[in-house]
Protein backbone atom coordinates (compact mmCIF):
# COMPACT_ATOMS: atom_id res chain seq x y z
CA UNK A 1 0.00 0.00 0.00
CA UNK A 2 1.99 3.12 -1.34
CA UNK A 3 1.48 6.54 0.54
CA UNK A 4 -0.09 9.36 -1.75
CA UNK A 5 2.65 11.35 -3.57
CA UNK A 6 4.43 13.75 -1.27
CA UNK A 7 3.12 16.97 -0.62
CA UNK A 8 4.12 19.54 1.57
CA UNK A 9 2.28 22.13 3.30
CA UNK A 10 2.87 25.14 4.87
CA UNK A 11 1.15 26.05 8.40
CA UNK A 12 0.60 29.92 9.09
CA UNK A 13 0.18 31.58 12.55
CA UNK A 14 -3.46 31.31 14.08
CA UNK A 15 -5.16 34.01 15.53
CA UNK A 16 -7.15 31.80 17.57
CA UNK A 17 -9.10 28.16 17.31
CA UNK A 18 -12.43 28.24 17.77
CA UNK A 19 -15.45 25.75 17.51
CA UNK A 20 -16.39 22.14 17.97
CA UNK A 21 -15.29 18.93 16.02
CA UNK A 22 -15.11 15.73 16.09
CA UNK A 23 -12.23 13.45 15.78
CA UNK A 24 -12.07 9.74 13.91
CA UNK A 25 -12.46 6.92 15.88
CA UNK A 26 -10.53 5.22 17.61
CA UNK A 27 -7.15 3.33 15.55
CA UNK A 28 -6.29 0.48 18.07
CA UNK A 29 -10.23 -0.02 18.84
CA UNK A 30 -10.92 -0.26 15.02
CA UNK A 31 -8.36 -2.52 14.27
CA UNK A 32 -9.23 -5.00 16.98
CA UNK A 33 -12.75 -4.51 16.12
CA UNK A 34 -12.05 -5.84 12.29
CA UNK A 35 -10.10 -8.89 13.54
CA UNK A 36 -12.00 -10.16 16.32
CA UNK A 37 -15.43 -9.83 14.12
CA UNK A 38 -13.45 -11.48 11.20
CA UNK A 39 -12.63 -14.55 13.39
CA UNK A 40 -16.25 -14.53 15.76
CA UNK A 41 -19.27 -16.77 13.95
CA UNK A 42 -21.80 -14.78 12.36
CA UNK A 43 -22.28 -10.81 11.30
CA UNK A 44 -20.89 -7.76 13.32
CA UNK A 45 -21.61 -4.40 13.07
CA UNK A 46 -18.78 -1.30 13.53
CA UNK A 47 -20.63 2.09 13.62
CA UNK A 48 -17.84 4.59 13.57
CA UNK A 49 -14.85 3.35 12.10
CA UNK A 50 -11.23 4.60 11.18
CA UNK A 51 -11.14 5.13 7.94
CA UNK A 52 -7.94 5.72 7.16
CA UNK A 53 -4.95 4.06 5.65
CA UNK A 54 -3.22 1.82 8.56
CA UNK A 55 -7.16 0.26 9.18
CA UNK A 56 -8.00 -0.25 5.85
CA UNK A 57 -5.03 -2.22 5.42
CA UNK A 58 -6.35 -4.19 8.17
CA UNK A 59 -9.64 -4.72 6.58
CA UNK A 60 -8.02 -5.61 3.73
CA UNK A 61 -6.05 -8.39 5.84
CA UNK A 62 -8.85 -10.29 6.95
CA UNK A 63 -10.70 -10.09 3.51
CA UNK A 64 -7.62 -11.82 1.84
CA UNK A 65 -7.67 -14.56 4.72
CA UNK A 66 -11.26 -15.22 4.26
CA UNK A 67 -13.96 -12.74 6.28
CA UNK A 68 -16.71 -10.87 3.93
CA UNK A 69 -16.08 -6.80 5.11
CA UNK A 70 -18.25 -4.55 3.29
CA UNK A 71 -19.25 -0.43 4.24
CA UNK A 72 -23.38 0.92 3.80
CA UNK A 73 -24.11 3.66 3.10
CA UNK A 74 -24.86 4.83 6.69
CA UNK A 75 -20.97 4.11 7.51
CA UNK A 76 -21.72 0.85 9.57
CA UNK A 77 -19.20 -1.63 8.30
CA UNK A 78 -20.53 -5.68 8.46
CA UNK A 79 -18.34 -8.14 9.24
CA UNK A 80 -19.35 -12.30 8.11
CA UNK A 81 -16.90 -13.68 10.14
CA UNK A 82 -14.98 -17.16 9.59
CA UNK A 83 -14.51 -18.60 13.32
CA UNK A 84 -11.39 -19.09 15.42
CA UNK A 85 -9.45 -21.44 13.38
CA UNK A 86 -11.21 -20.52 9.87
CA UNK A 87 -8.84 -18.49 8.55
CA UNK A 88 -7.52 -19.00 5.19
CA UNK A 89 -4.12 -19.29 3.25
CA UNK A 90 -4.25 -15.60 1.06
CA UNK A 91 -3.55 -15.91 -2.64
CA UNK A 92 -0.97 -13.10 -2.12
CA UNK A 93 1.65 -11.31 0.22
CA UNK A 94 -0.19 -8.81 2.83
CA UNK A 95 0.53 -5.43 2.03
CA UNK A 96 0.06 -3.77 5.28
CA UNK A 97 1.08 -0.32 4.46
CA UNK A 98 2.29 1.80 7.08
CA UNK A 99 0.37 -0.34 10.27
CA UNK A 100 2.54 -1.77 12.55
CA UNK A 101 -0.55 -2.35 14.76
CA UNK A 102 -1.95 -4.45 12.14
CA UNK A 103 1.20 -6.05 11.19
CA UNK A 104 2.20 -7.23 14.89
CA UNK A 105 -1.30 -8.41 15.98
CA UNK A 106 -2.08 -10.09 12.74
CA UNK A 107 0.95 -12.25 12.86
CA UNK A 108 -0.42 -13.27 16.69
CA UNK A 109 -3.52 -14.05 14.98
CA UNK A 110 -1.72 -16.34 11.85
CA UNK A 111 0.65 -18.02 14.55
CA UNK A 112 -1.99 -20.72 15.45
CA UNK A 113 -3.55 -20.91 12.16
CA UNK A 114 -2.25 -23.83 9.95
CA UNK A 115 -1.53 -21.24 6.98
CA UNK A 116 1.72 -19.41 6.02
CA UNK A 117 1.28 -15.81 5.51
CA UNK A 118 4.11 -13.55 3.99
CA UNK A 119 3.68 -9.58 5.49
CA UNK A 120 4.76 -6.13 3.69
CA UNK A 121 4.91 -2.37 3.83
CA UNK A 122 6.26 0.82 3.07
CA UNK A 123 9.65 1.90 3.64
CA UNK A 124 9.04 3.40 7.63
CA UNK A 125 7.09 -0.43 8.53
CA UNK A 126 9.59 -2.30 6.56
CA UNK A 127 12.36 -0.24 8.99
CA UNK A 128 10.45 -1.35 12.63
CA UNK A 129 11.67 -4.22 14.23
CA UNK A 130 9.21 -7.16 15.07
CA UNK A 131 11.30 -9.06 17.18
CA UNK A 132 9.44 -8.48 20.17
CA UNK A 133 6.56 -9.88 18.71
CA UNK A 134 8.65 -12.64 17.31
CA UNK A 135 10.20 -14.17 19.97
CA UNK A 136 7.01 -15.13 22.13
CA UNK A 137 5.16 -16.38 18.72
CA UNK A 138 7.92 -18.54 17.90
CA UNK A 139 7.71 -20.39 21.74
CA UNK A 140 4.50 -20.61 20.17
CA UNK A 141 5.30 -22.95 17.71
CA UNK A 142 5.54 -20.10 14.89
CA UNK A 143 7.84 -20.71 12.60
CA UNK A 144 8.52 -17.34 11.04
CA UNK A 145 11.39 -15.98 8.94
CA UNK A 146 11.59 -12.55 8.90
CA UNK A 147 14.44 -10.01 6.54
CA UNK A 148 17.83 -8.78 8.66
CA UNK A 149 16.95 -7.36 11.76
CA UNK A 150 13.94 -8.99 12.26
CA UNK A 151 11.88 -6.91 10.01
CA UNK A 152 10.12 -6.89 6.86
CA UNK A 153 9.40 -8.41 4.92
CA UNK A 154 8.79 -11.98 6.56
CA UNK A 155 6.64 -14.82 6.94
CA UNK A 156 4.95 -16.75 9.38
CA UNK A 157 3.89 -20.23 9.42
CA UNK A 158 1.89 -21.39 11.82
CA UNK A 159 1.08 -24.47 13.94
CA UNK A 160 -2.09 -25.72 14.92
CA UNK A 161 -2.17 -26.51 17.26
CA UNK A 162 -0.22 -24.35 18.81
CA UNK A 163 1.73 -24.46 22.86
CA UNK A 164 -0.01 -22.17 24.97
CA UNK A 165 2.51 -20.44 26.97
CA UNK A 166 2.84 -17.98 30.01
CA UNK A 167 4.96 -14.99 28.98
CA UNK A 168 6.30 -12.46 30.48
CA UNK A 169 6.78 -9.05 28.46
CA UNK A 170 10.29 -7.98 28.50
CA UNK A 171 9.13 -4.41 27.80
CA UNK A 172 5.66 -2.79 27.77
CA UNK A 173 3.87 -3.25 24.47
CA UNK A 174 0.18 -3.64 24.10
CA UNK A 175 1.07 -4.96 20.69
CA UNK A 176 3.20 -7.45 22.09
CA UNK A 177 0.48 -8.56 24.65
CA UNK A 178 -2.43 -8.44 21.98
CA UNK A 179 -0.04 -10.47 19.73
CA UNK A 180 0.07 -13.52 22.23
CA UNK A 181 -3.38 -13.50 22.94
CA UNK A 182 -4.48 -13.60 19.84
CA UNK A 183 -2.54 -16.75 18.87
CA UNK A 184 -3.65 -18.07 22.13
CA UNK A 185 -7.02 -17.96 20.75
CA UNK A 186 -6.74 -21.20 18.74
CA UNK A 187 -4.18 -22.96 21.03
CA UNK A 188 -5.76 -25.29 23.55
CA UNK A 189 -5.63 -24.78 27.17
CA UNK A 190 -4.65 -21.17 28.69
CA UNK A 191 -2.13 -18.66 27.53
CA UNK A 192 -0.83 -16.07 29.86
CA UNK A 193 0.56 -13.16 29.39
CA UNK A 194 2.38 -11.34 32.32
CA UNK A 195 3.18 -7.12 32.51
CA UNK A 196 4.93 -5.90 34.96
CA UNK A 197 3.88 -2.48 33.47
CA UNK A 198 0.16 -1.62 32.49
CA UNK A 199 -0.50 -0.81 28.89
CA UNK A 200 -3.63 0.06 27.05
CA UNK A 201 -6.13 -2.90 27.73
CA UNK A 202 -8.32 -2.98 24.47
CA UNK A 203 -7.77 -5.94 23.38
CA UNK A 204 -8.83 -7.68 27.02
CA UNK A 205 -12.01 -5.68 26.97
CA UNK A 206 -12.73 -6.02 23.30
CA UNK A 207 -12.22 -10.31 23.83
CA UNK A 208 -14.19 -10.57 26.99
CA UNK A 209 -17.05 -8.81 24.84
CA UNK A 210 -17.02 -11.48 21.48
CA UNK A 211 -17.14 -14.12 24.57
CA UNK A 212 -13.66 -15.27 24.69
CA UNK A 213 -13.21 -17.00 28.30
CA UNK A 214 -10.11 -14.28 29.60
CA UNK A 215 -9.65 -13.22 33.10
CA UNK A 216 -7.34 -10.29 34.50
CA UNK A 217 -5.66 -10.82 38.13
CA UNK A 218 -2.92 -8.40 40.09
CA UNK A 219 0.38 -10.26 40.89
CA UNK A 220 3.05 -10.00 42.81
CA UNK A 221 4.78 -9.81 39.10
CA UNK A 222 1.96 -7.46 37.73
CA UNK A 223 -0.66 -8.41 35.61
CA UNK A 224 -2.18 -11.80 34.69
CA UNK A 225 -3.87 -12.20 31.74
CA UNK A 226 -5.07 -15.82 30.85
CA UNK A 227 -7.15 -16.82 27.86
CA UNK A 228 -8.37 -20.32 27.64
CA UNK A 229 -7.80 -21.38 23.88
CA UNK A 230 -10.24 -23.06 21.17
CA UNK A 231 -12.39 -19.94 21.91
CA UNK A 232 -15.64 -19.69 20.10
CA UNK A 233 -16.59 -15.93 19.29
CA UNK A 234 -19.95 -14.39 18.96
CA UNK A 235 -20.16 -11.52 16.91
CA UNK A 236 -20.61 -8.00 18.05
CA UNK A 237 -22.19 -4.67 17.62
CA UNK A 238 -19.52 -2.34 18.08
CA UNK A 239 -19.36 1.54 18.41
CA UNK A 240 -15.97 3.03 18.77
CA UNK A 241 -14.91 5.88 20.35
CA UNK A 242 -13.21 9.25 19.24
CA UNK A 243 -9.50 8.56 19.35
CA UNK A 244 -7.82 10.25 22.29
CA UNK A 245 -4.04 10.31 19.83
CA UNK A 246 -6.00 12.04 16.93
CA UNK A 247 -7.85 14.30 19.93
CA UNK A 248 -4.47 15.06 21.53
CA UNK A 249 -3.24 17.20 18.63
CA UNK A 250 -6.19 20.02 19.00
CA UNK A 251 -5.68 19.50 22.93
CA UNK A 252 -2.20 20.74 22.35
CA UNK A 253 -3.01 23.18 19.73
CA UNK A 254 -6.02 24.85 21.73
CA UNK A 255 -3.76 25.11 24.82
CA UNK A 256 -1.29 27.01 23.32
CA UNK A 257 -2.75 29.27 20.54
CA UNK A 258 -4.32 32.58 22.33
CA UNK A 259 -8.17 32.82 22.71
CA UNK A 260 -8.67 29.61 21.57
CA UNK A 261 -11.77 27.42 22.98
CA UNK A 262 -12.47 24.15 21.43
CA UNK A 263 -14.50 21.11 22.31
CA UNK A 264 -13.23 17.62 21.19
CA UNK A 265 -17.16 15.25 21.08
CA UNK A 266 -16.96 11.92 21.60
CA UNK A 267 -13.18 11.29 23.09
CA UNK A 268 -12.22 7.92 24.77
CA UNK A 269 -10.69 8.10 28.10
CA UNK A 270 -9.84 4.71 29.05
CA UNK A 271 -7.60 5.38 31.65
CA UNK A 272 -4.75 3.22 29.88
CA UNK A 273 -5.13 5.70 26.94
CA UNK A 274 -5.24 8.93 29.12
CA UNK A 275 -1.99 10.17 30.32
CA UNK A 276 -1.71 13.17 27.93
CA UNK A 277 -4.58 14.50 30.00
CA UNK A 278 -2.75 14.11 32.72
CA UNK A 279 0.32 15.26 31.92
CA UNK A 280 -1.10 18.90 30.35
CA UNK A 281 -3.04 19.03 33.56
CA UNK A 282 -0.31 18.96 35.53
CA UNK A 283 1.76 21.63 33.23
CA UNK A 284 -2.05 23.77 33.60
CA UNK A 285 -3.56 22.95 30.82
CA UNK A 286 -8.04 23.91 31.44
CA UNK A 287 -9.27 20.84 30.10
CA UNK A 288 -13.06 20.20 31.14
CA UNK A 289 -14.67 16.73 30.80
CA UNK A 290 -18.37 17.07 29.50
CA UNK A 291 -20.99 14.39 29.31
CA UNK A 292 -18.88 11.55 30.59
CA UNK A 293 -20.27 8.67 29.77
CA UNK A 294 -20.04 4.90 28.39
CA UNK A 295 -19.97 4.24 24.51
CA UNK A 296 -18.86 0.49 23.39
CA UNK A 297 -17.34 -0.55 26.91
CA UNK A 298 -15.15 2.38 26.84
CA UNK A 299 -15.72 5.83 28.55
CA UNK A 300 -15.70 8.64 26.46
CA UNK A 301 -16.56 12.35 27.05
CA UNK A 302 -16.32 15.96 25.28
CA UNK A 303 -13.43 17.70 26.16
CA UNK A 304 -13.34 21.64 25.97
CA UNK A 305 -10.49 22.91 25.87
CA UNK A 306 -8.92 26.47 26.77
CA UNK A 307 -6.40 28.65 26.04
CA UNK A 308 -3.79 28.23 29.24
CA UNK A 309 -0.06 29.23 30.06
CA UNK A 310 1.95 26.13 31.11
CA UNK A 311 4.59 25.47 32.92
CA UNK A 312 7.50 23.12 32.78
CA UNK A 313 6.82 19.52 34.41
CA UNK A 314 9.18 16.27 35.23
CA UNK A 315 6.84 14.20 33.43
CA UNK A 316 6.22 11.32 35.50
CA UNK A 317 7.98 8.18 33.71
CA UNK A 318 4.37 5.95 34.87
CA UNK A 319 2.51 7.85 32.65
CA UNK A 320 4.36 6.81 29.67
CA UNK A 321 2.60 3.38 28.38
CA UNK A 322 -0.75 5.41 28.49
CA UNK A 323 0.68 8.37 26.44
CA UNK A 324 3.74 6.49 24.56
CA UNK A 325 1.74 7.78 20.69
CA UNK A 326 1.22 11.45 21.93
CA UNK A 327 5.04 12.05 23.09
CA UNK A 328 5.29 14.25 19.74
CA UNK A 329 2.55 16.63 20.84
CA UNK A 330 3.54 16.55 24.64
CA UNK A 331 6.87 18.12 23.16
CA UNK A 332 4.84 20.87 21.19
CA UNK A 333 3.05 21.79 24.42
CA UNK A 334 6.24 22.10 26.32
CA UNK A 335 7.77 24.51 23.75
CA UNK A 336 5.56 26.62 24.93
CA UNK A 337 5.73 25.66 29.21
CA UNK A 338 7.32 28.51 31.31
CA UNK A 339 10.45 26.84 32.15
CA UNK A 340 11.67 23.46 31.80
CA UNK A 341 9.95 20.05 30.87
CA UNK A 342 11.76 17.07 30.95
CA UNK A 343 9.71 14.36 29.16
CA UNK A 344 12.13 10.77 29.54
CA UNK A 345 10.72 7.40 30.37
CA UNK A 346 10.13 6.58 26.44
CA UNK A 347 12.72 4.12 24.96
CA UNK A 348 9.75 3.31 22.50
CA UNK A 349 9.67 6.41 20.83
CA UNK A 350 13.51 5.19 19.20
CA UNK A 351 11.24 2.23 17.53
CA UNK A 352 7.89 4.38 15.98
CA UNK A 353 7.31 4.79 12.25
CA UNK A 354 10.13 6.83 12.90
CA UNK A 355 12.58 7.50 15.13
CA UNK A 356 10.44 10.00 17.14
CA UNK A 357 12.81 11.40 19.71
CA UNK A 358 15.24 12.68 17.31
CA UNK A 359 13.07 13.58 14.51
CA UNK A 360 10.94 15.82 16.74
CA UNK A 361 14.47 16.97 18.25
CA UNK A 362 15.09 17.95 14.64
CA UNK A 363 12.13 19.69 14.21
CA UNK A 364 11.88 21.49 17.03
CA UNK A 365 15.18 22.81 17.17
CA UNK A 366 15.49 24.29 13.49
CA UNK A 367 11.79 26.12 14.57
CA UNK A 368 14.29 28.04 17.29
CA UNK A 369 13.12 25.63 20.09
CA UNK A 370 15.85 24.91 22.92
CA UNK A 371 16.60 21.27 23.23
CA UNK A 372 18.13 18.33 24.52
CA UNK A 373 18.00 15.26 23.39
CA UNK A 374 18.46 11.85 25.94
CA UNK A 375 18.20 8.62 25.25
CA UNK A 376 14.57 8.02 26.61
CA UNK A 377 13.03 11.44 25.81
CA UNK A 378 13.76 15.21 25.81
CA UNK A 379 14.29 18.20 28.21
CA UNK A 380 12.82 21.22 25.98
CA UNK A 381 13.12 24.81 27.67
CA UNK A 382 9.63 26.37 26.55
CA UNK A 383 8.77 30.11 25.31
CA UNK A 384 6.90 30.49 27.97
CA UNK A 385 3.52 31.03 25.80
CA UNK A 386 5.43 33.30 23.63
CA UNK A 387 5.23 31.77 19.96
CA UNK A 388 8.22 30.25 18.57
CA UNK A 389 10.71 31.07 15.66
CA UNK A 390 9.29 28.74 13.16
CA UNK A 391 10.39 29.61 9.40
CA UNK A 392 11.93 26.03 8.87
CA UNK A 393 11.13 23.64 6.63
CA UNK A 394 10.70 19.84 8.37
CA UNK A 395 10.98 16.41 7.49
CA UNK A 396 8.07 14.29 8.27
CA UNK A 397 10.13 11.13 8.01
CA UNK A 398 7.09 8.94 6.69
CA UNK A 399 5.58 9.61 10.31
CA UNK A 400 1.84 11.12 10.35
CA UNK A 401 1.94 11.92 14.17
CA UNK A 402 5.99 13.91 13.48
CA UNK A 403 3.68 15.56 10.66
CA UNK A 404 0.62 16.53 12.65
CA UNK A 405 2.88 17.84 15.85
CA UNK A 406 4.39 20.24 13.87
CA UNK A 407 1.33 21.54 12.09
CA UNK A 408 0.27 22.50 16.10
CA UNK A 409 3.47 24.06 16.19
CA UNK A 410 2.85 26.05 13.66
CA UNK A 411 -0.20 27.21 14.91
CA UNK A 412 1.44 29.80 16.86
CA UNK A 413 4.96 30.52 15.38
CA UNK A 414 6.14 34.00 14.77
CA UNK A 415 7.14 32.46 10.89
CA UNK A 416 5.48 29.95 8.83
CA UNK A 417 6.60 26.41 9.28
CA UNK A 418 6.62 23.82 6.34
CA UNK A 419 6.26 20.24 6.76
CA UNK A 420 7.54 18.18 3.46
CA UNK A 421 5.21 15.59 3.31
CA UNK A 422 1.93 15.73 4.62
CA UNK A 423 0.29 12.57 3.11
CA UNK A 424 1.41 9.86 5.90
CA UNK A 425 -1.46 11.71 7.52
CA UNK A 426 -4.23 9.64 5.71
CA UNK A 427 -2.91 6.63 7.66
CA UNK A 428 -4.78 7.61 10.74
CA UNK A 429 -6.14 10.87 10.31
CA UNK A 430 -7.78 11.43 6.47
CA UNK A 431 -9.70 15.06 8.12
CA UNK A 432 -6.69 16.53 9.87
CA UNK A 433 -6.84 19.32 7.57
CA UNK A 434 -10.86 19.86 6.79
CA UNK A 435 -10.65 20.32 11.05
CA UNK A 436 -8.05 22.70 11.29
CA UNK A 437 -10.40 24.73 8.79
CA UNK A 438 -13.26 24.37 10.88
CA UNK A 439 -10.84 26.00 13.62
CA UNK A 440 -9.64 28.26 11.85
CA UNK A 441 -6.44 27.87 11.25
CA UNK A 442 -4.56 28.51 7.56
CA UNK A 443 -2.69 25.53 5.43
CA UNK A 444 -1.22 26.29 2.18
CA UNK A 445 -0.61 23.28 0.29
CA UNK A 446 3.00 22.97 -2.23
Amino acid sequence: MAHPLPRSVTIHPAARLQGRIRVPGDKSISHRALMLSAIAIGESRIEGLLEGEDVLATAAAMRAMGATISRGDDAIWRVHGVGVGGLLQPATALDMGNSGTSTRLLMGLVASHPITVTFTGDASLSGRPMNRVIAPLGLMGADITASPGGRLPLMVRGLCPAIPITYTLPVASAQVKSAVLLAGLNAPGITRVVEPVATRDHSERMLAGFGAQLTVEQSETGRVISIEGEANLKPQSITVPGDPSSAAFWMVAATIVPGSDVVIENVGLNATRAGLVTALRLMGADIEEQDARTVGGEPVADLRVRHATLRGIDVPHDLAPSMIDEYPALFVAASFAQGRTIARGADELRVKESDRIAVMLAALTANGVSCEEHEDGLTITGTGGEPIAGGATIASNLDHRIAMSMVVAGLHAQKAITIDDASPIATSFPNFFDLLQTLGGDATWG
